[in-house]
């Protein structure tokens, strides 16, 4: 398959110039291994998936590291754990040099707990996402939200969308979670994946979560944690201030990939997705999902939080990016036709935002932006709104697509 560049090549490059090592982690299937290979073809490349260089970190870890004495990339690092002490004593022995060591993995748990352990302080960490949509080919973009963004899959143009989920799911399960201590019946495990992908871009909620699987909310709640550093799902934080009225506290829960919304919702045309309930909620999540794999390629210092008064006075979304003093007041309508009473409710909103005492992003203008499916309309229907169509809002945080 021809290889589409990465935006998330900068940034690497770049932290090859800062630290002394670089680890680039992400889900399964996001392209963590083309990237290293196609971004960096002067560094030799070890994959881990070769047991024979696993026995040679067991068998000599130093003499493996003496293979490579300018620089590597180790890929699937976490099947060697025998490795990452001698790491930490090869980059201290030359802490000045930087860009030695690239490492990667795709079983997070493992992978996470190595470098916290050894190689706190001495390594960059980066996140690869699935492609961004500016990333995607372009004929592949109208299938984004039914069949996602994975890479292999977009570049053979979403064929075996079905069966290419059933198999990702199934590594998931076996590879990943099965390693994690705290999760029991597989089958539980799997209800509650069903269950919250229905449930995207709703509060997330434990307790109820928990009846519904049969287990108690603590358990949900490990599983969800579980979840999350896997790069499935992601939690939206309520945006909470002192404005005098009762703010709902829970998260939303919201999926990185509409791809495995749909497939574990079973739909499976874009009639069915557009015609059923999910249409709103998915469309919310590729919106909110665009916007912060932009972020995260780039490095952008972007919170994000949603707003809602227990009234339910809402808005999908509050943006604050604090380095260059800006902030956006969001809704997402799935939409293509633009209505004036839209702005009503934002622009409370927004008012309630600006006012706010004592907040870190006090006196940052707020932009407020509607982002729908049909055409775009600035300062419309008073000065201050804008709605935005969502190929147009999207390119705001991710450039303009090829």
């Amino acid at each position: 398959m021809p290889y589409r560049r990465r935006v998330l090549e900068n940034r690497l490059k770049r932290f090859l110039g800062l630290f002394p090592a670089v680890a680039v982690t992400g889900p399964r299937q996001s392209g963590k291994s083309t990237l290293l290979q196609k971004a960096l073809p002067d560094f030799p490349y070890v994959s881990f998936d070769d047991p024979e260089e696993v026995r040679a970190t067991e068998r000599d870890p130093r003499g493996f590291l003496a293979r490579f004495p300018d620089r590597v990339v180790l890929d699937e690092a976490q099947k060697a754990p025998e490795l990452f002490s001698y790491l930490k004593l090869a980059i201290d022995d030359e802490r000045e040099r930087r860009g030695r060591f690239v490492l990667s993995g795709s079983n997070q748990f493992s992978l996470s707990r190595r470098l916290s352990e050894s190689l706190a302080g001495r390594i960059g960490l980066l996140s690869l996402h699935p492609f961004e949509r500016a990333e995607m080919p372009r004929q592949a973009r109208p299938d984004q939200m039914l069949h996602g963004s994975y890479p292999e899959l977009t570049l053979r143009g979403h064929e075996g969308a079905r069966e290419w989920y059933s198999s990702y799911l199934a590594t998931y399960l076996e590879r990943e979670v099965r390693l994690a201590n705290d999760v029991g019946k597989l089958s539980d495990f799997q209800t509650l994946i069903r269950l919250l992908a229905v449930r995207t871009g709703q509060e997330y909620n434990a307790s109820s979560l928990s009846r519904d699987v049969g287990v108690n909310s603590k358990t949900v709640e490990s599983w969800f944690s579980i979840l999350e550093a896997s790069y499935l799902i992601l939690r939206l934080r309520p945006w909470q201030a002192n404005i005098g009225k009762r703010l709902v506290k829970r998260p939303k829960l919201f999926f990185w990939d509409t791809g495995l919304v749909c497939h574990l919702a079973g739909i499976r045309d874009a009639e069915a997705l557009n015609a059923g309930p999910l249409g709103g909620p998915v469309f919310e999540t590729l919106v909110v999902a665009e916007i912060l794999k932009g972020a995260a390629h780039r490095g952008t210092d972007l919170d994000a939080f949603y707003f809602r008064e227990s009234n339910g006075l809402e808005a999908d979304l509050i943006l604050i990016d604090r380095e260059n003093h800006r902030r956006w007041v969001v809704d997402v309508k799935s939409g293509f036709t633009a209505k004036a009473s839209w702005s009503d409710r934002l622009g409370r909103v927004a008012s309630l935002i600006d006012g706010a005492r004592g907040k870190p992003d006090a006196g940052v203008k707020t932009r407020r932006l509607i982002i729908y499916q049909g055409e775009t309309k600035r300062d419309w229907p008073t000065p201050g709104f804008d709605f935005l169509n969502f190929e147009e809002a999207i390119s705001e945080w991710q450039g303009k697509a090829e």
